[in-house]
């Protein structure tokens, strides 16, 4: 299980990686490969991983390439994404929601909202996040951690988008030749005053 608060470069080879490390490790030389048990990798990230889904909860396993039979259920990925939960408390209808409220909203919640607390499991995970409440000091630590992880996001999409925008004067420059201003100022987002300061 692993709980993962910000995309870093490489995340999803990680994940496979120690996915086939944990299911790998479990044999010593000689020993019979009926010995393995199956490993599932639960990974819980408070950002989207799949914008190309709409699914909170995705399965990855080993499956054929053209008809889709499964290989060995032995290796499985699951994939949860909070951000993409949108359920308020009152539409919460199964376990899963249950869960996926808890984990989402734990650190706002007071008390186990009624509706929740028929589960036992989400009270005992309530009553440990209690106990373990931080210190002043720990939780000064882990409002810079919040801070800095903030600032390393919007650090990298003020690259993102310095790369962008210099792709687009590249490409304005190789078509002052060929086209006016404004159809360039159309084609790649760029001012007018900003192409023609390229000249």
């Amino acid at each position: 299980i692993e709980m993962q608060v910000l995309n870093v470069l490489g995340f999803e080879k990680r994940v496979l990686y120690n996915a086939a490390k944990a299911f790998s490790i479990q044999l010593s030389v000689g020993e019979d490969y009926n010995l393995l048990n199956p490993v599932i990798a639960l990974t819980i990230t408070d950002f989207e991983m799949f914008a190309s889904s709409s699914k909170v909860i995705s399965r990855y396993c080993l499956k054929e390439k053209e008809d889709l039979t499964d290989y060995t259920n032995d290796i499985e990925l699951v994939f949860v994404e909070l951000p993409k939960f949108k359920k308020e408390l009152d539409q919460l209808e199964t376990i899963t929601d249950k869960w996926l409220y808890f984990l989402k909203c734990a650190n706002t919640l007071r008390s186990v909202p009624p509706s929740m607390g028929e589960v036992s499991a989400i009270n005992k995970a309530f009553d440990i996040a209690k106990q373990s409440k931080l210190t002043k000091r720990e939780l000064e630590a882990l409002e810079k951690r919040e801070i800095f992880i903030h600032d390393s996001q919007n650090a990298i999409l003020k690259a993102r988008q310095e790369g962008m925008r210099e792709k687009a004067i590249a490409i304005a420059r190789e078509l002052l030749d060929v086209l006016d201003v404004e159809t360039i100022s159309q084609k790649t987002g760029l001012s007018i005053t900003d192409i023609q300061n390229l000249n």
